[in-house]
């Protein structure tokens, strides 16, 4: 298991059974030093269970993005209940850890294989990570987002597209 797999599952399990979050690692590996947003991913036997992150960072390295959005995703996502501790064996993780944003004139510099995508209208906005199942063209991923952020199908947008590192 990945060094930022073990850090979200072990911040999960220590939150959820103690209600306690637990302390950066004593050691960061490379990837746990740097800053960068981050998305957890919780799956249940394959189903999604709960999923939080930053698409900039907000804390002072990627293991405080992951401890935080470890727990935003075991306990805050509004889809699910918070997960209790007779769920913990059943679980599975990842991490995504996000390059920057960057702006697209249109969809045709999008591919939801590689890209995942920002849109936004005024202060409104959604996300999506890339290479997911059942998501296979820009338009698709468009209109996820759109309803993400409560944006209206005509509605104008802004797109923006970033590439992740994907930990299981």
């Amino acid at each position: 298991m990945h060094p930022l797999v073990a850090l979200a599952k072990d911040t999960v399990e220590k939150y959820v059974t103690e209600g306690k979050r637990p302390a950066l690692p004593k050691t960061l590996t490379p990837e746990m030093k740097e800053k960068a947003g981050v998305f957890v991913s919780i799956h249940k036997l394959g189903d999604l269970r709960g999923c939080i992150g930053t698409f900039e960072p907000c804390q002072k390295n990627v293991a405080g993005e992951v401890i935080t959005n470890a727990i935003s995703a075991a306990t805050q996502d509004p889809r699910f209940n918070a997960i209790t501790p007779d769920e913990l064996q059943k679980l599975d993780y990842s991490v995504d850890v996000l390059t920057s944003p960057e702006p697209v004139a249109d969809k045709s510099e999008l591919d939801p294989k590689k890209y995942g995508i920002i849109v936004q209208a005024g202060w409104r906005r959604g996300l999506l990570l890339p290479d997911l199942e059942g998501v296979d063209s820009a338009d698709y991923q468009i209109d996820i987002c759109r309803q993400k952020g409560g944006i209206s199908p005509d509605e104008p947008v802004q797109l923006y597209r970033f590439e992740v590192k994907r930990y299981k």
